[in-house]
């Protein structure tokens, strides 16, 4: 639910699909390895096959654009709806329920508490890739647009490309805003937050 409501593409029903897929595959790999009453064959096959499966509809989900990375969040829920249904397919309602909770508390709870820390002052360091015509007074504008200071600033001009390796200060929220400006620009081609 917290998924869907935040609009992210791997929803409610995304959700939903994969732990009912995972709960009828678990169910159904457990009793075909029973043949009158006796155990021939090996139930985590068809689970070990879903974590498998699954890790590729996460990886799906994950979005790599000039050193921002998003979705890991969506990933990692996919990954463990999985797990629970799993769980349930194999009758672990308990273990299955718990792990439920916990997940409703983390993407609902932790938000606020992950809120707080990104608007904390933070001091980072850096690495801005760009093309020989982003100028130090330019880049400067854009940090300062965005709410950050340059401390500490070193810039290394190659033939290709210039680099800019600096050391910032701002609220943690700032640097996913500067992330995604820099990531516009056409004289950027990189942007690494160490």
């Amino acid at each position: 639910m917290e998924r869907e409501i935040s609009g992210k593409p791997a929803g409610l029903r995304t959700n939903i699909l994969i732990c009912i897929a995972a709960t009828l595959l678990t169910d159904v790999s457990v009793s075909i390895g029973v043949q009158n009453g006796v155990r021939v064959g090996d139930p985590a096959r068809l689970a070990a096959q879903i974590i498998t499966g699954v890790g590729f509809l996460g990886a799906g989900t994950i979005m790599q654009a000039k050193g921002t990375i998003t979705g890991l969040t969506s990933a990692a829920t996919i990954w463990v709806v999985a797990a629970i249904g799993i769980a349930i397919g194999a009758g672990r309602y308990l273990e299955a329920g718990g792990a439920g909770v916990l997940v409703m508390l983390v993407l609902s709870g932790l938000g606020t508490v992950e809120y707080r820390l990104r608007r904390a002052r933070r001091v980072v360091s850096a690495t801005v890739r760009s093309t020989h015509a982003l100028t130090t007074k330019e880049l400067h504008r854009v940090l300062l647009a965005a709410g950050i200071v340059v401390l500490n600033e070193e810039i290394y001009d190659h033939s290709d490309d210039r680099v800019f390796e600096l050391k910032l200060s701002g609220p943690a929220r700032q640097f996913d805003v500067l992330k995604g400006t820099l990531a516009r620009r056409e004289d950027v081609l990189g942007l690494y937050v160490h």
